[in-house]
């Protein structure tokens, strides 16, 4: 069944990480739910903490403790929660439903794929190694790649310049509107991933990307009809 419509068309499709390609949610609820037992605190719901994952360490830091940025205990928690975190690695992390049949489907069509994501590669790279999806990425691009993040569009466009791929012609699926600002800085399609970690006050409806899609499996179509014409 394979074919190059890859080369032909020049495209790629690039995910976002937390939240896309990867449900790590549930390791981060149970990392600030012990973070927060270790302070004498009580455990919040899964859903709230599941929706401010794609925010980062310092944003769950901000939710469970109540904390400013420039508050002394502010720091020692996160590097407490980003050990708590590397400990927990990949336990209960999997890729969302739907990922594995897409790229099953790039691999058939030899469609090249990447990562793009604002969590740093000390995390990335472990993560990745112990989920091993299949095939590989082809381009791995996390923060400290790049001297700026998304929602810029640099690491977008690295990720293209390393798959020899054209941006106008590629896919970005993020499930956070800075990932959708980035794909279209990039001038890319853009597919926003409601099923991922997106907070109720900025519904992924809003964010203006060229699809929003409810399940990974919508992302087939969309590469069907973006990279083979049809």
């Amino acid at each position: 069944m394979s074919t190059e419509f890859s080369k032909i068309d020049n495209g790629a499709v690039l995910f976002d990480l937390d939240g896309t390609l990867l449900d790590t949610a549930p390791d981060f609820v149970h990392v600030v739910n012990t973070l927060l037992a270790e302070n004498n605190r009580p455990p919040l719901p899964f859903d709230v903490i599941r929706n401010t994952v794609s925010n980062g360490a310092r944003a769950l830091i901000t939710l469970a403790f109540e904390l400013e940025e420039s508050h002394p205990d502010f720091e020692p928690l996160r590097e407490r929660l980003l050990a708590l975190y590397t400990e927990q690695l990949a336990v209960e992390t999997k890729p969302f439903n739907g990922i594995k049949e897409t790229l099953a489907y790039l691999a058939d069509f030899n469609i090249p794929w990447g990562i793009v994501t604002n969590k740093p590669s000390i995390y990335t790279d472990k993560l990745l190694q112990r989920i091993a999806l299949t095939p590989a990425a082809g381009t791995v691009i996390c923060p400290d790649h790049v001297s700026r993040s998304k929602p810029d569009p640099e690491p977008l466009l690295l990720a293209c310049q390393q798959l020899t791929c054209s941006p106008s012609k590629s896919i970005y699926i993020g499930d956070h509107r800075r990932d959708i600002e980035a794909g279209k800085n990039a001038n890319m399609t853009t597919i926003a991933a409601a099923y991922g970690y997106v907070h109720r006050d900025d519904p992924a409806e809003s964010w203006q990307a060229d699809h929003c899609i409810y399940s990974a499996l919508e992302i087939i179509d969309i590469i069907r009809a973006k990279l083979h014409n049809k």
